[in-house]
Parts: structure tokens; sequence; C-alpha cells
């Protein structure tokens, strides 16, 4: 008998199954011009943050491309994975483009020296994305177990997947 592997998320749910497939994952892509038509524009990006109001924050700098496609159409897509086989989270939402200094200290970390100078940089832009609705494929228990019944499945020849998926919604 095959089961409903539906399972919606909602409030504190939703945002402890963000935050752990953006953990794990630790960036994503990060599409804009998602309404307008043409091909996106789509890049990866480190997930600084998914802070406990359900932001994602992101750091950039104020002389790309995808500061003024926000500032032009703010609806982006955001798309990630955490692992081989489960994990994956489908966001919209919506970016707002801050520079709040008291804000890049604290997300602040060595890997960004790639790409700036320190936290005092003049060009650090953040990139708070609120999330409207989601979507995310997962396994129901512990990637042991899920491992154990696609095993299992293969030998019996019987399905018994172990997979989850159901919508965000904060």
């Amino acid at each position: 008998m095959e089961q409903n592997r539906e399972e919606n998320l909602t409030g504190k749910d939703a945002l402890a199954k963000i935050r752990e497939i953006a953990d794990e994952a630790k960036t994503c892509f990060f599409c804009t011009d998602i309404r307008t038509g043409i091909p996106l524009s789509v890049r990866p990006m480190a997930i600084l943050q998914v802070d406990d109001h359900g932001f994602l924050w992101f750091m950039t700098s104020n002389e790309t491309k995808k500061e003024e496609e926000i500032e032009e159409n703010p609806f982006v897509h955001l798309m990630m994975q955490s692992g081989q086989r489960a994990g994956f989270l489908n966001l919209y939402g919506i970016a707002d483009e801050l520079h709040v200094q008291e804000k890049i200290n604290e997300l602040w970390n060595p890997s960004l020296e790639i790409w700036f100078d320190s936290p005092e940089d003049p060009k650090i832009l953040l990139i708070r994305v609120e999330v409207l609705e989601g979507h995310y494929w997962d396994n129901k228990h512990s990637a042991p177990v899920a491992a154990f019944k696609g095993l299992k499945s293969l030998i019996t020849g019987k399905p018994d997947h172990d997979g989850v998926h159901g919508e965000i919604d904060i």
C-alpha cells in the first residue's frame, strides 16, 4: 500500500526545515529576473544565515549586475540541495538590499575575504530574502534509514522509499 508522502510544513517546522537544508547546503542558486520572460539570471551564492524570522542573508558587492536586477525586480528564486539523494529546497521570495554595518559584522567570516577587503569594505551590500512560498523534498528519516530502505527495494523489487515532500509556509 502506497503511503502519502506529502507533509506540508508551517511556522517553526517550516523554519526548521529551511535551516536544516540551508545549513547543510551552504550555497544555493540565486536567481533574479524571474518574471521578465527572458532567461533567468542565475549565480551560486553562499547562504550566510537563516535568521529567527526566516529571512535568508547573503553578502554581495554593490558593483554587481544582481544589485541592479533586484532594484528593478525584487522577486527571487532560490534553489539548493543539501545531500546527494535528499534535502532539496525551492524557495520564492522578495529580496531587499541593505547596508547595515552591525549585520555585516555579525555575518562576517574569513571566507568572505576572497571578495572583500574587510567587513568595513564600502562595496559590501547585504541581501535579505523574505520567503513567500516554497517546496522541499527530503527523507522522512535519517540518511542510513533511507539508504537501507533503498537497498531493501533493490533486493525485494518492491518500492520502499523514504522520501517526503511538501509546501513550506513560515
